[in-house]
C-alpha cells in the first residue's frame, strides 16, 4: 500500500476513498496511543489507611469526651473529617471482628467465630485489600492478624509484617514477609515505624495499608515513658457498675466446675490501657508527618476504629464478649477532605461490616457479592436514603469463657433484645430510652410484649439478609 502524506490522507478521508486497511491501522494506532497515555498517566485514586485497635471503648478518646485522655492526632481525624456516633461491631471479639472488618461479612458467614486456630480459614478470606491488590494497589498488612497463631503472610498483601498469635508488647518477633525477625523495643512503636517505612516508599500506584495494633489489649504493658501517665486522674465508673444482675440470669447461672466469678478491672488496669493508647496516638502523629512529607495527606482515605469495646466494670464485667453497649459500640473516625467535610458528625447506625464495601468503592475495586455491609460513601456525601434502623450482632461461646454464652442481639434506636441461643429462659430486653445503662430487664413486663415481638421478627429478617 503506497504511503500517503498528511495532506493526501485528509483529502482521501474527505472524499471517502481512504482504504479500509489504512483506516483500521490508524484506528489501532489511536487506541494504542490512548492506552499508552492511560498507563503513563498518574493513578489518581486515593491511598487507603486503616488503623485498627483492640478493645478500645468508643468513649476513650479526647474527641469522644473522655475527661482526661489526650489523643490530639486521633482527634485530628475527627476534627478534619467525620466521627460516627453510633458505630458498632457485629461480634465483640478480636478474631471474628477482624475478619468482619476485612470481608464485610458476619462471623457466621466467614466462619471465624472465636479466637481459636483459624489459620486455614483466614487464608481463604476475600478481603478488601485482596480486591484492591487485584485493582492495582500496593497493599500491606502490619501488626496483629490473630486469626490463629500462624503469622505467615496471607493472600492480598504485597508487604507483610505479622505477629504470632497475640504478639507481645516488649521485644516482639515480627514476621517480615515470611521471615521471623526478633526486634528490640516496644511493639506499638515498632509497628508505627514499619508503617512509616511503607508509606514513604516511592511508587507509581496508590497504596492500601492496614495497621493493626495489639494496643490497647490486656494484660496491659505501657512503654516506660508513659507508665506514670494519669496517676492522679480519678477513674469515673458508670452507674451500671453497681448492677445487681437481678435481670441477668445468664450472668448469674451456675457453671459446673468453673464458677468464674465476675471481676471488674482495677482502676490501675484502666489507666494502663489508656497509657497504651497514648503510644498509638504518638505513632499516628509520625504517620501524619510522613504523609505531609510526601504530599499525600489529603490524598489518603484514613480510617480509625477498634475491633470492639471493653467493660470498665459495668454489670461487674471486664473484657468484652457480652452484648451490652460498652462491648459492641466502637470508635469510628474517617478523614478524606475530597469527600468528607471537616467536623462531620453522623448518628446513623454503621457497622464494622460496612468498612470493606466502603474501601472497595473508594478505591474503585471490584466488589464481591459475599460482602453484606453497606458502603458509607453515600452517608459521607449526604445522599444516603433508607438507611438501616436496626442491626444484628452475634457471639459464639468459647470453651475458655463459659460465663458468656452464645447470643444474638438486635439493637434499634429504643430497644436492645438479647437472645441466648443455647440456654432457655434467660433472654433480655432493655428500653434504651429510659434505661441506657441496660440494668432493668423488661422481658416479663406485659407492656413490653409488643416491642419484644417486633424485635424477634426483625431479628429473623436481619438473619435471613446476612446469607
Amino acid at each position: 500500500m503506497p504511503k500517503l502524506d498528511r495532506r493526501q490522507v485528509l483529502g482521501a478521508l474527505a472524499a471517502g476513498t481512504l482504504p479500509e486497511a489504512l483506516i483500521a491501522s490508524a484506528a489501532q494506532n489511536t487506541r494504542t496511543a490512548a492506552a499508552a497515555a492511560k498507563l503513563a498517566a498518574p493513578d489518581m485514586r486515593p491511598n487507603t489507611l486503616v488503623i485498627l485497635l483492640e478493645d478500645l471503648r468508643w468513649d476513650a478518646l479526647g474527641c469522644t469526651g473522655h475527661p482526661f485522655v489526650k489523643t490530639p492526632n486521633i482527634d485530628r481525624i475527627a476534627r478534619e473529617g467525620a466521627r460516627f456516633d453510633n458505630a458498632f461491631t457485629t461480634t465483640p471479639l478480636g478474631s471474628p471482628a477482624r475478619a468482619t472488618f476485612l470481608t464485610g461479612q458476619w462471623a457466621h458467614q466467614h466462619e471465624i467465630r472465636n479466637n481459636g486456630e483459624n489459620g486455614p480459614t483466614s487464608m481463604r478470606l476475600k478481603s478488601f485489600p485482596l480486591l484492591q491488590q487485584q485493582a492495582g494497589y500496593e497493599t500491606a498488612f502490619i501488626g496483629k492478624w490473630h486469626m490463629g497463631s500462624d503469622d505467615t503472610p496471607r493472600p492480598g498483601f504485597d508487604r507483610w509484617v505479622g505477629l504470632k498469635g497475640q504478639g507481645q508488647y516488649v521485644n516482639p518477633v515480627l514476621n517480615l514477609d515470611g521471615r521471623p525477625a526478633p526486634q528490640a523495643g516496644y511493639l506499638t512503636d515498632l509497628l508505627n515505624a514499619q508503617a512509616v517505612e511503607f508509606i514513604r516508599r516511592r511508587r507509581g500506584k496508590p497504596f492500601s495499608l492496614v495497621l493493626s495494633h495489639k494496643a490497647a489489649q490486656g494484660p496491659f504493658i505501657a512503654p516506660e515513658r508513659h507508665r506514670t501517665l494519669f496517676a492522679n486522674d480519678a477513674i469515673r465508673h458508670a452507674a451500671s457498675s453497681s448492677d445487681s444482675l437481678e435481670g441477668k440470669p445468664a450472668l448469674r447461672r451456675a457453671l459446673a466446675g468453673n464458677p468464674q466469678p465476675l471481676r471488674p478491672p482495677t482502676d490501675e488496669a484502666i489507666r494502663q490501657q489508656l497509657q497504651c493508647l497514648t503510644s498509638v496516638d504518638e505513632g499516628l502523629g509520625r504517620i501524619f508527618a510522613t504523609l505531609d512529607e510526601i504530599r499525600q495527606t489529603d490524598n489518603t482515605f484514613i480510617v480509625f476504629a477498634s475491633n470492639n469495646g471493653s467493660f470498665w466494670g459495668e454489670h461487674g464485667l471486664s473484657d468484652k464478649r457480652a452484648a451490652y453497649e460498652e462491648s459492641i459500640r466502637i470508635p469510628l473516625l474517617m478523614r478524606y477532605p475530597k469527600l468528607i467535610r471537616p467536623g462531620t458528625r453522623l448518628r446513623n447506625y454503621v457497622l464494622n461490616t460496612d468498612l470493606a464495601s466502603t474501601m472497595v468503592e473508594i478505591s474503585r475495586s471490584n466488589p464481591v457479592p459475599e460482602m453484606k455491609g453497606r458502603s458509607l460513601v453515600p452517608l459521607l456525601e449526604g445522599r444516603a436514603r433508607d438507611w438501616r434502623r436496626s442491626f444484628l450482632c452475634e457471639y459464639f461461646e468459647e470453651p475458655t469463657f463459659p460465663r458468656i454464652p452464645s447470643w444474638q442481639a438486635i439493637r434499634t434506636e429504643r430497644w436492645k433484645y438479647i437472645r441466648y441461643t443455647n440456654i432457655d429462659g434467660m433472654d433480655e430486653i432493655y428500653d434504651l430510652a429510659s434505661d441506657p445503662g441496660e440494668v432493668r430487664n423488661l422481658l416479663s413486663d406485659a407492656a413490653t410484649q409488643s416491642a419484644l415481638d417486633d424485635c424477634r421478627e426483625d431479628m429473623a429478617r436481619l438473619w435471613r439478609e446476612t446469607f
